[in-house]
């Protein structure tokens, strides 16, 4: 390296070695950890489907017991959705974006980190139990009561409290998504510039902040169902099974697109490189995919259409389950539009992407007859179901992921996977997928139930089965092909050229090998596909013309623009190498781990270490106040080098994770409303020879009234903060917390003043939930408040640097509304029910 400039560059964004290689935070390195994670596990997902079909392959197979058939079966379902489909994706994007978008990274990149390990540790605990035999083995939906009543051992909680935990890594990785799209790109990729898979990104990343809440929500729930004994779906004592389903269904539905647009992200980044044209209908892309997105959250109840729902329901949702047809088929069409138009060149990539869009068709068009009730009552629970089911998944799922196998492969890498190879793993793969699931809409057509262990003979099962089997297997061996191709010794492959299909989007920008630096200058933008349509784009980059060349205080800066027209905002200095988000997941999988087997005091000593690792975290590597105010980042452009409020990073950070914390509170709401319309009296006057008792009127309003004064309290210190009056501010801040303490207090006394019992019946059970969530949040605050007091005091706040208050202040933005809405409808609602 001959530049000076490019020499700090490097060595202020170079990854550590040795052992220390596992504190980085790069979004190449995480990236690539969290890649070949979830292919692993689902690799481990894989072998679980061939035992299935082992088992099914012929009647009356007794090689699997019924017990652990329904742990391979659950497992196989939970490992594929939770451990492959949804973090294969979040991986790819954090290993991609930035250098599609221009940016060095991610704007958090410990973030990143957290999540990773966060799944990996939650992956480890939830697989492991199989090997020890106390799998969970309700199935990967987890319908009670038969979770809550008849399976009495760990394995529900395995899964309730692994999962849960695995899913903080999915919303991190969308937090961090959406502020990066949103927020790093680079100057002048205005958002019609957007690469689609940046498009495709943000819709999906939204789509999990409101599927996944709903499902935390009900996990919750069953949790302290099974724990606690609180009635939530407990007939007897006014539960319902089904605020489950529903529940579940809300995440479980926008959960097949939430894996499908990903993929399709994927084909559209491919079809215009081999076709050498642009995509056809950007616009119309863009639309299509944030309408299905939408609507993706309005066909839940298809799956619950044999439930005994009413009629009117039941035709609005079939309406809407066939009307997402029409944005997915606008996708398409444009896919082939482009082709079309274009000049094709031929590649497996290209065969993965048409091979995917052909299989995920016929998937949709299974989808579109069972979205009709009447053929619904017919194929629900059969084997038509599994055959759809995994058509759209890896038709729209696995085949585009293996085509981004193939066609990123040389980015990552540097060298190229085998194109002969990739011919036979295509058609190894597709002959063998077809083979493995088609028959299985016939068979269950022909009436075998799906979820059983075996079947008998001489019902017309076993040749399709059979056929299925063999299918499996075939479609197996093509992953070990694709295995082999991917892990097999390449040392004597020559490097691939740079930017080897001739791309025309950014991430092609990087060199070959790539340096961990993400791109050696940021540049200006002005079309959809620069390296095709701007002039000496790559070597302008090179030679380090644009934003940010060097790194002259060796520390790790990225340009922050608007989120409209990319206009340069600010230069982000974004941590470098911990160990601190490692530690931060371990501890917190300490409370889910020794939670699930009621250690409560190695949960207790975990939620200890991890709040004290978090702080840390926060303390030492966010909200830092720099040594200048503004850097001068080339191009004669100056920016300052700290920002706070809806300019900054931080700011979205807290907006959109507090987006995801409203849906869950939101569906522990809907909860309570849900048991008052299946109920004829809600809260009834008597059960079980007992009266009910509610939380009163007058202290839930008291608590909405404290929580109202600790919110304007938390805003004046805002302003006092800002006016430099620092006596004031703590004084402010003392009085809100008085405040918020004494609104927890009185939230909690009613119920406790009236001796309600959670366990008694679902009433006071749904109350209790959101007098706890709302008490849990309130002291959040306080601690909020409490480390903004301790911020000031050791001179890492000041009234100019003033980010850490005006994020907290957002968040009792959102905490007010949780207040006021858990005591407005705790005290006055049972008053007009």
């Amino acid at each position: 390296m001959d530049d000076p400039r490019a020499r700090r560059l490097y060595q202020a964004w170079k990854t550590p070695t040795g052992w220390r290689y596992w504190s980085a935070v790069n979004n190449s390195e995480v990236g690539l950890w969290y890649t070949l994670t979830a292919f692993a596990f689902f690799l481990f997902g894989g072998v679980l489907a061939l035992i299935m079909r082992i088992q099914l392959a012929v009647p009356d197979n007794d090689w699997l017991t019924p017990e652990q058939y329904n742990q391979v079966f659950t497992m196989h379902g939970s490992v594929m959705m939770f451990l492959f489909a949804v973090p294969i994706l979040e991986a790819i994007s954090i290993l991609l974006l930035p250098q599609m978008m221009g940016a060095r990274d991610l704007p958090f990149p410990r973030l990143s980190a957290y999540g990773y390990w966060c799944f990996l540790i939650g992956g480890i605990f939830v697989c492991g139990s199989l090997f020890f035999g106390v799998g969970p083995r309700g199935g990967w939906f987890m319908y009670p009561p038969m979770t809550t009543e008849y399976q009495t051992d760990v394995g529900p909680d395995i899964w309730l409290l692994g999962l849960s935990f695995i899913e903080i890594a999915s919303i991190a990785a969308a937090v961090e998504l959406i502020v990066g799209a949103l927020k790093c790109r680079p100057p002048g990729m205005r958002l019609n510039l957007i690469p689609l898979y940046g498009w495709y990104i943000l819709v999906v990343a939204a789509m999990i902040l409101f599927a996944f809440p709903p499902l935390i929500a009900g996990d919750l729930l069953m949790e302290l169902e099974r724990a606690f004994d609180w009635p939530f779906f407990d007939v007897q004592r006014g539960g319902d099974p089904l605020l489950w389903q529903h529940l579940f269904w809300i995440f479980g539905h926008p959960e097949v697109y939430i894996v499908f647009l990903p993929s399709v992200a994927l084909i559209a980044m491919i079809v215009p490189t081999f076709a050498r044209t642009p995509m056809a209908g950007y616009g119309w892309i863009v639309l299509a995919a944030v309408g299905t997105g939408f609507l993706s959250f309005g066909l839940w109840v298809h799956h619950m259409f044999t439930t005994g729902l009413p009629g009117i329901s039941i035709g609005i949702f079939s309406a809407a389950s066939e009307a997402v047809a029409i944005p997915t088929g606008v996708q398409i069409f444009c896919f082939i539009a482009t082709l079309l138009i274009g000049r094709v060149t031929k590649s497996v990539s290209l065969l993965f992407v048409l091979a995917g869009l052909a299989t995920f068709i016929i998937g949709g068009l299974t989808g579109v007859m069972i979205a009709i009730a009447p053929f619904d009552y017919q194929a629900h629970d059969t084997y038509f179901i599994v055959g759809h089911l995994h058509y759209v998944l890896v038709g729209g799922t696995i085949f585009p992921i293996v085509a981004g196998f193939y066609y990123y492969y040389p980015l990552v890498s540097g060298k190229q996977l085998s194109e002969r190879l990739g011919m036979i793993t295509f058609w190894l793969m597709l002959v063998g997928f077809n083979v493995a699931f088609f028959p299985m809409h016939l068979t269950g057509l022909i009436g075998m139930p799906r979820r059983v262990y075996t079947y008998p003979a001489d019902m017309g099962f076993e040749i399709p089965n059979m056929i299925s089997s063999v299918g499996a297997f075939i479609l197996g061996l093509g992953f070990l092909l694709l295995l082999w191709d991917v892990f097999r010794p390449k040392g004597k492959q020559p490097l691939v050229p740079r930017n080897i299909w001739n791309a025309g989007t950014l991430e092609w920008a990087a060199r070959v090998p790539d340096l961990p630096w993400g791109i050696r200058s940021i540049p200006i933008i002005s079309t959809r596909y620069p390296i095709w349509e701007q002039d000496n784009l790559l070597a302008d980059i090179d030679a380090g013309k644009f934003y940010l060349p060097d790194a002259e205080e060796g520390l790790r800066e990225t340009i922050v623009t608007s989120t409209v027209d990319a206009e340069p905002m600010q230069c982000l200095r974004v941590p470098g190498p911990s160990f601190l988000p490692m530690l931060a997941a371990l501890f917190t999988g300490g409370i889910f781990i020794f939670g699930t087997y009621h250690w409560w005091i190695l949960t207790g000593v975990s939620g200890v270490l991890s709040f004290g690792t978090i702080v840390t975290w926060l303390w030492t590597g966010t909200a830092i106040i720099p040594s200048k105010d503004d850097k001068e980042v080339g191009m004669g452009l100056t920016l300052p080098t700290y920002v706070s409020g809806p300019g900054a990073v931080g700011w979205w950070a807290m907006f959109i994770t507090m987006l995801g914390d409203m849906t869950a509170f939101i569906s522990l709401v809907f909860g309570y409303f849900f048991y008052w319309t299946v109920h004829e009296s809600f809260p009834p006057e008597m059960f079980d020879g007992r009266p009910i008792a509610g939380p009163g009127v007058t202290w839930p309003l008291i608590s909405v009234g404290c929580g109202t004064a600790a919110w304007i309290a938390t805003m004046f210190a805002r302003r006092v903060n800002r006016r430099n009056q620092a006596l004031a501010f703590y004084g402010l801040i003392v009085l809100s917390m008085i405040l918020a303490l004494a609104s927890a207090t009185a939230m909690l006394w009613g119920p406790y003043q009236n001796g309600m019992d959670p366990t008694h019946h679902v009433y006071s059970a749904s109350v209790s939930v959101l007098v706890l969530w709302t008490i849990i949040h309130l002291t959040v605050g306080v601690v909020m408040l409490v480390y903004c007091a301790a911020r000031r005091l050791a001179g890492r706040m000041d009234a100019r640097h003033d980010a850490d208050m005006v994020n907290v202040t957002l968040f009792w933005h959102f905490l007010l509304l949780t207040v006021f809405i858990t005591g407005t409808v705790i005290a006055l609602f049972p008053k007009v029910a």
